[in-house]
């Protein structure tokens, strides 16, 4: 089993690792949201140059393969980001520079941020894709929007915006769409849990040999939300990786404690841990949000009832 599971964390290292690409700058990152941002085009296309929402809407992604440099504009017009074909740079006199180091722009400003100021660039990265925040795709007012708050169970387009660009001396925009989605029903996505956990602890009591595809199944799932989340931009999604490889090595042998410690880990670590998915209608990970949630059922549901076979299993063997 050894074996197995290093050729697991080889493979799986191998193929989650995603190429990295610039950030204007640290801070928080992806998280569930009610809020919805789409990047709906450019106003002007520019063959090579690509622009999309990553982290479940918390950042923007721009890639310039265009060979030319291209400038992101800040919120008083001034350059903020300039992508150049030897890296990514920042101005370090531009407030935005300061204010999207947190997804909610409430970082400090220091004296030296001066939008009408000359451009002091920072090199960033030697990439020619950066990620930011940027507050003029968000909701950042306090409470709902006033026709969310009228009906508050229906979808709303908040609002539309833009995010200047320059190329030399011509300007144009990024432009895209915010819309508020209804949050999911949460108690369902739970009890299809519990009655999951249920069948999976029947199931495995009574048919030993269901155990292998019943871990194989929830360990594969699991590192396919896993990915998902990756593929959103979210980085390296650790812990629900070593569940799922857990998860899947238990397919091979299942001993009862080691059937009960994976399926605990499955459950607490990537269920639980994730469980913010059931909460809110945008979650960070690729595809419809249904299918995350959905996922996140299973790591919950048949790691519960793993873990509980587990338990009965070594109950079993106990000498009275």
């Amino acid at each position: 089993m050894r074996r197995l599971l290093a050729m697991i964390l080889a493979v799986a290292g191998a193929v989650l690792a995603p190429a990295t690409p610039a950030f204007a700058h640290t801070g928080d990152t992806e998280g569930v949201s009610s809020y919805r941002i789409t990047v709906t085009g450019l106003s002007s296309p520019l063959d090579g140059l690509t622009v999309k929402v990553v982290e479940g809407g918390a950042r923007l992604e721009l890639r310039n393969e265009t060979g030319r440099p291209i400038e992101i504009l800040g919120y008083s017009g001034e350059p903020y980001l300039e992508v150049r074909p030897d890296g990514t740079y920042e101005n370090v006199n531009s407030p935005a520079t300061y204010l999207n180091e947190t997804l909610t722009g409430d970082s400090a400003l220091p004296a030296s941020a001066d939008p009408t100021a000359a451009p002091a660039w920072r090199r960033v990265s030697g990439d020619t894709t950066v990620r930011w925040h940027d507050q003029r795709t968000q909701w950042q007012e306090a409470g709902l929007p006033p026709q969310v708050a009228a009906d508050p169970d229906s979808e709303h387009r908040v609002r539309e915006w833009v995010v200047p660009l320059r190329e030399q001396t011509r300007t144009f925009e990024i432009q895209g769409t915010l819309d508020y989605e209804p949050p999911p029903t949460a108690w369902a996505w739970w009890t299809g849990a519990a009655l999951l956990a249920v069948a999976v602890t029947l199931l495995a009591m009574r048919w030993p040999g269901s155990v292998a595809p019943l871990t194989l199944f929830a360990g594969t799932t699991t590192l396919w939300y896993a990915l998902s989340r990756i593929l959103d931009g979210g980085g390296w999604f650790g812990v629900p990786v070593i569940a799922g490889l857990l998860a899947c090595a238990a397919a091979y042998r299942h001993p009862p404690f080691y059937l009960a410690l994976s399926g605990f880990v499955l459950a607490a670590f990537a269920g639980f841990g994730s469980a913010d998915v059931f909460t809110a209608s945008v979650v960070p990970a690729v595809g419809p949000g249904w299918l995350a949630r959905a996922a996140v059922t299973v790591a919950i549901g048949a790691g519960a009832g793993l873990a509980l076979t587990g338990v009965l299993r070594l109950r079993a063997l106990t000498p009275r």
